[in-house]
């Protein structure tokens, strides 16, 4: 019986799964079994789970398509391991992960754990650019795993790990589309539960591919902050809200440019602080000009995502939404 249950739902993503199992494979300790579960893509991944079958403890799952959590706690059914570990398929594992979270566990006394995401050197540039502003402090502010002390910590399904016991305790995840992730580590933490940052269990995180589906990625990370905050009181942070912050800043350059021109020379200040901060922190001068873009994408699709929320939810006292329904993966 395996001690860790790797659980990773996929969909459309066979290309991405084919790359995560095979860094899987070279793990340094090879003692885990994985749970893979297909929720209703297009396009199976059954060819990529047979090239693994003989060299990892591998089971493969099938369901009509219900979204991230059901799929995790459809494979978390099946978990033999003490410790469930959820990963997103677009992610690839260093070696000596496992190893670092064995140890880790074993030396301290928690109930979930996450651990941060990088890009990988071998991601091309628009994906390190986007690595860049989903982790880099100018743009989160370190709450996705770059720091603990900043606030509660809540582990992202990217690369959480939580004890099957509390897991079942917590009827696992909810049936949230985006944000499901922060609203399983709030109801941890709500019912007392400990969690813990492990800053060498990182994962290597793809992320998107193109400047489109990252806006409507993060549209619909910033409307579920606003779902969260509703689910769970007290939760929104000043942080939250700058992106909106931001985007309303822009705006007011624009409007007083037509009294003073050179008030636009302001919108120069943002692209080139995160242009030299990029640089500097990923040595890529090509990474860096993408990365002023990945920025702005990321702020303002968040921020924006934000205010609809705000309003539709608080102002109109609409029900849970998100958005891009029929084109997501488009």
């Amino acid at each position: 019986m395996s001690t860790f249950s790797f659980i990773i739902p996929v969909y459309n993503r066979s290309e991405e799964l084919d790359e995560l199992l095979d860094s899987m494979q070279h793990q340094t300790d090879k003692n885990f079994e994985i749970i893979v579960i297909e929720d209703g893509s297009e396009f199976p991944s059954k060819d990529v789970i047979s090239k693994y079958q003989s060299s990892l403890n591998i089971q493969y799952l099938i369901q009509s398509n219900k979204g991230p959590g059901p799929a995790r706690n459809t494979g978390s059914q099946v978990a033999h391991g003490g410790w469930l570990i959820f990963l997103d398929s677009d992610c690839l594992l260093p070696t000596n992960y496992l190893e670092i979270i064995k140890k880790t566990v074993a030396c301290d006394e928690f109930d979930c754990f996450g651990g941060p995401d990088k890009p990988h050197p071998g991601f091309n540039t628009i994906q390190k650019a986007i690595g860049y502003a989903m982790s880099s402090v100018l743009t989160t502010g370190g709450i996705r795993g770059a720091k603990e002390s900043f606030d509660r910590f809540y582990p992202r399904s990217y690369n959480l790990g939580v004890r099957k016991s509390v897991f079942q305790v917590l009827h696992g995840f909810s049936e949230m589309r985006f944000g499901e992730d922060l609203d399983f580590s709030m109801r941890l933490l709500e019912k007392g539960y400990s969690t813990r940052l492990i800053k060498d269990g990182f994962v290597y995180h793809k992320r998107r591919n193109n400047f489109r589906s990252f806006f409507k990625q993060v549209y619909n990370s910033g409307i579920a902050r606003i779902n969260l905050e509703i689910k769970h009181k007290k939760t929104l942070k000043p942080i939250h809200a700058f992106p909106s912050i931001f985007v309303l800043g822009h705006v007011g350059i624009l409007i007083l440019a037509f009294f003073n021109p050179w008030i636009l020379t302001l919108l120069l200040v943002i692209p080139i602080t995160v242009f030299c901060h990029a640089w500097y922190v990923t040595k890529e001068r090509k990474t860096a000009w993408w990365a002023v873009m990945a920025t702005f994408t990321q702020t303002f699709g968040y921020g924006l995502g934000f205010m609809e929320a705000f309003i539709l939810r608080y102002i109109l006292r609409r029900k849970e939404f998100h958005a891009f329904r029929s084109n997501f993966y488009k």
